[in-house]
């Protein structure tokens, strides 16, 4: 990848096939994630080494972080230290979402797929 980038040009992969979408941009350290989550997507329960910090740009979408639940609109902000259980919960209209991992995602091995056209930004 070059320098730059639209966020149209880059390759979704689907960690969970038909209900969540991520296009992403890697630096050395730093995983920038925008993820499109479907109407009423679910994230099961899971945990990862990297921090995240994240960000609603549209819809809705529930957080459980520990023991803590929050329902989010744009605008909503979160942070998950690392190794804390997560899981997230796209409202009836579905989500999208921009997150930061720190270190980089390595885990994501994703094929990837055809591009398509991003749900944000709208067009």
């Amino acid at each position: 990848m070059s320098v730059f980038a639209d966020i149209e040009d880059l390759a979704p992969f689907e960690p969970v096939p038909g209900a969540v979408r991520i296009r992403r941009v890697e630096g050395e350290r730093l995983t920038l994630a925008v993820v499109e989550l479907a109407p009423n997507g679910v994230v099961a329960e899971h945990r990862h080494p990297q921090e995240q910090i994240g960000l609603c740009i549209s819809g809705r979408i529930t957080l459980t972080v520990g023991d803590v639940s929050r329902e989010h609109g744009p605008g909503g902000t979160w942070v998950i230290a690392s190794d804390v259980p997560h899981v997230a919960t796209a409202g009836p209209d579905g989500a999208v979402v921009v997150e930061v991992f720190s270190p980089t995602r390595s885990d994501w091995a994703f094929p990837p797929l055809e591009p398509t056209t991003p749900v944000w930004p709208p067009r």
